[in-house]
């Protein structure tokens, strides 16, 4: 329980930096570019369907989380984050593409051109599901003059010399993801899947986070006073990553118990029959561990490409964990509607011979 317990703690450690400095860049480049990003974003509603999914598509959670942080900030709609997360495979996407690339440039593309077709389609329904979170929770309001101005070379130095508490806590913070990835101590180790997690998506996801904590480091250095309590402070720290936090270190310690007492592999084999459905109900867990399961036994042998594809549409890593930190109405909405479309599509595959 111990080993589960410390686990829970470095991946939520590790996510946390991840989306924060997704976050952090969203707003840092609207803010210096005085909203015009956000405006080129908005502009068209296929370039927001083609750059969400192509974000989700993209290996690793990473691209998942810069989408799920666009539609928080109102960047783009919930049409469009729907197709980042269809698109998405999370970090199995490294697992797979070392354990059969063909196969799994084929899924990439499949699941690409579905998140295209039913972004649109969950836009051209979302009157009938109400109003989204990503409606009310625009970019923070961009002020004018120098206040704004995050970087500014004259009083970057004024900055380290007369460094502020909140500064140097962040600061500390980056500078100890960075210190604690190198060594190994965060998402390099043993992690919650067990054996699956030896092909090195753990080591990956510890690469990025430290190259995204590098990236805060400058950023949270060079911001003026006020971006710095505004913006960083007062929006990202308070109004969302403090709920990621937790929803994230939850999520991952009632999971890591599960993967540890329940044999979930075990469980597939002895119900063929059931495989397609449990594969699409697993993919509920806002986890990696679970599809794991599905992505061996698919590279072994054990279960057809249908029931590949039904996973993958259903599961999205723990990209949705922003989400549920800011929306659970959303993100359950997100979770129905890609169990639907998991099991439609899957089916029809499946009644196809794959």
């Amino acid at each position: 329980m111990v080993h589960i317990l410390t686990e829970a703690i470095s991946r939520t450690f590790t996510i946390a930096v991840l989306v924060f400095v997704a976050m952090l860049l969203v707003d840092y480049v609207n803010v210096l570019t005085r909203g015009k990003f956000s405006g080129v974003m908005k502009r068209g509603r296929f370039r927001q369907y083609a750059s969400a999914s192509f974000l989700g598509a993209t290996p690793g959670c990473l691209g998942a989380f810069i989408t799920v942080s666009f539609y928080i900030h109102g960047v783009i709609t919930f049409g469009a984050m729907f197709g980042g997360m269809v698109a998405t495979c999370g970090d199995e996407a490294f697992v797979m593409l070392a354990a059969f690339p063909g196969y799994a440039l084929m899924l990439f593309g499949i699941l690409f051109v579905i998140s295209l077709g039913f972004a649109w389609l969950s836009d051209a329904i979302g009157p009938l599901l109400g109003p989204r979170y990503g409606q009310g929770c625009k970019v923070e309001v961009l002020h004018g003059g120098e206040e704004c101005c995050q970087f500014d070379r004259k009083e970057v130095w004024s900055h380290l010399k007369r460094m502020s508490p909140r500064r140097a806590v962040l600061l500390l913070v980056l500078i100890g993801a960075i210190v604690a990835s190198a060594t190994g101590v965060l998402a390099g180790g043993k992690g919650l899947a067990g054996e699956h997690n030896v092909t090195g998506h753990h080591e990956w996801e510890g690469a990025m986070a430290i190259v995204f904590a590098a990236i805060g480091l400058v950023v949270v250095a060079t911001s003026s006073d006020h971006y710095l309590q505004a913006h960083i402070m007062g929006h990202i720290v308070k109004k969302h990553l403090w709920k990621v936090v937790l929803w994230a270190f939850f999520a991952l310690l009632i999971v890591g118990v599960g993967l540890e007492y329940w044999d979930l592999e075990a469980l597939v084999r002895e119900h063929r029959l059931l495989v397609l459905l449990l594969a699409a109900l697993l993919g509920l867990i806002p986890q990696s561990g679970p599809h794991l399961i599905f992505v061996t036994m698919f590279a072994t042998g054990v279960v057809p490409f249908s029931v590949l594809l039904t996973s993958s549409i259903s599961q999205e890593g723990h990209a949705l964990l922003p989400l549920l930190s800011c929306s659970v109405r959303d993100a359950l909405t997100i979770k129905g509607m890609k169990l639907i479309l998991a099991l439609a599509v899957g089916i029809l595959v499946h009644a196809l011979g794959w």
